[in-house]
C-alpha cells in the first residue's frame, strides 16, 4: 500500500476517537439541543463548506448526478443515522462498554465485507485471504477490548444494574445497530458516481469524496435532526438553547462537528487513493485505530483507574487490534 491513503486514514483515525470527548462537555445544554447543533454543524455545514472549497462547481455536481445515485447515497446515509439512534438504545440495556464493542465489530465487518462482496469476482482476487483473515482478526480484538470494558465497569461499579435481564434485547439492538452504521461506508460506495463528476468538474481525485459525502450526510441529518426534534417537542425542551452559560458546550459542539466530519474527509481521501479496494481496506482500519485512540483518551481521563487487569486485557485487545490494520492493510498492496 502508498504510504499517503494509508496515512490520510491514520490521520482521519485520530479525529475519529477523539470526536467523542466533546460529548461530555454537553451540560447545562439537554443533550437533544446539543445533537441539533452539533448535526448542523458536522452533517450539513462543515461538509458542505469543505465542498465548496475543494470541488469546483459542487452544486452543479451534484444536480447532475442521477437521481438514482443520490436518492441511494441519501438513503445509507439515513440508514446509517438510524443506526446511531439504535447505538443509544441499546446502552441502558448492556452499557456502554459491550454496546460500543458490538456496534464497532460489526459496523467494521459489514463495513468491509459489504462492498468487498459486491466486486466482479471477488473470491478470486489476490487480496482475498488477507481481507477475510483481516476482518476476522479485527472481530477479536475489539471483542477483547470490550471484555475488558465489561470487567472495568463490573470493578468500578458502573454496569446497568438490570444488564442480565436485557441481554438479550441489548444484544440484538447492538447488532442491528452495528449493521445500519456500516451504511455509511456503504453510502460512500455507492456514490461513486458523483465523485467521478467531481473529478470531471476539476477536482483532484482525493478531493472528490467531499462531494459524496455531503448527498450522503444530507441523509443522514434528516434522521438525526429529525430526531433531536422530536425529543426537544417531546420533552418540551426548546428552552434549552437560552440556558445561561452555556457557551462552552456550544464550543464543544462544534469542535466535535469539526472533529467527526474531520474523521470522514480526510477518510474518503485516503480511501479514493487507495483504489477499488479502498471502501473496503480504509473503512476498517479506519475503526481499528479510532478505537485504539478512544482507550489513549479514556487512559488520560482515568478511566480505567483501579483496573489494573481490565487494562492489561485492553492493551491485548489493542495490540490484536493493530494485527489486524496490518493484515488490511497488506491487502491492499496484494496485486
Amino acid at each position: 500500500m502508498e504510504f499517503l491513503p494509508l496515512l490520510l486514514v491514520i490521520f482521519a483515525s485520530v479525529f475519529q476517537g477523539s470526536f467523542g470527548l466533546g460529548m461530555k462537555f454537553m451540560p447545562p445544554l439537554k443533550w437533544e439541543a446539543w445533537w441539533l447543533v452539533h448535526s448542523v454543524f458536522a452533517l450539513i455545514l462543515v461538509p458542505t463548506i469543505w465542498g465548496l472549497l475543494v470541488v469546483p462547481d459542487l452544486f452543479t455536481v451534484l444536480s447532475n448526478a442521477s437521481l438514482n445515485t443520490t436518492l441511494l447515497a441519501m438513503t445509507f446515509g439515513a440508514l446509517w443515522g438510524v443506526g446511531g439512534i439504535m447505538f443509544g438504545k441499546s446502552v441502558p440495556y448492556i452499557g456502554m462498554s459491550l454496546t460500543y464493542g458490538i456496534v464497532m465489530g460489526v459496523c467494521a465487518a459489514a463495513g468491509s465485507l459489504i462492498p468487498f462482496f459486491g466486486l466482479d469476482n471477488f473470491k478470486g482476487l489476490a487480496s482475498f485471504p488477507y481481507i477475510i483473515t483481516g476482518v476476522i482478526v479485527m472481530l477479536i480484538g475489539v471483542a477483547i477490548t470490550a471484555y475488558a470494558g465489561i470487567l472495568k465497569d463490573r470493578l468500578q461499579k458502573v454496569d446497568n444494574k438490570d444488564e442480565k435481564v436485557n441481554l438479550k434485547v441489548g444484544i440484538i439492538i447492538a447488532v442491528l445497530s452495528g449493521l445500519l452504521s456500516a451504511a455509511l461506508a456503504i453510502g460512500f460506495d455507492k456514490g461513486g458516481e458523483i465523485g467521478s463528476l467531481a473529478i470531471s468538474s476539476g477536482a483532484i481525485p482525493r478531493n472528490s469524496s467531499l462531494a459524496i459525502w455531503v448527498v450522503v450526510l444530507w441523509g443522514g441529518f434528516i434522521v438525526n435532526a429529525g430526531y433531536a426534534i422530536f425529543l426537544l417537542m417531546k420533552n418540551k425542551t426548546w428552552n434549552s438553547f437560552s440556558t445561561p452559560n452555556a457557551g462552552k458546550a456550544y464550543m464543544w459542539a462544534i469542535v466535535a462537528a469539526l472533529l467527526w466530519f474531520g474523521a470522514l474527509g480526510v477518510y474518503g481521501q485516503g480511501a479514493t487513493l487507495m483504489g477499488d479496494l479502498g471502501a473496503v481496506v480504509g473503512w476498517p482500519i479506519l475503526l481499528g485505530l479510532s478505537l485504539i485512540v478512544g482507550n489513549f483518551w479514556a487512559y488520560l481521563n482515568k478511566e480505567w483507574k483501579d483496573a489494573k487487569k481490565p487494562f492489561n486485557i485492553m492493551l491485548f485487545g489493542l495490540l490484536v487490534l493493530i494485527i489486524a490494520v496490518v493484515i488490511i492493510g497488506y491487502a491492499n498492496g496484494v496485486s
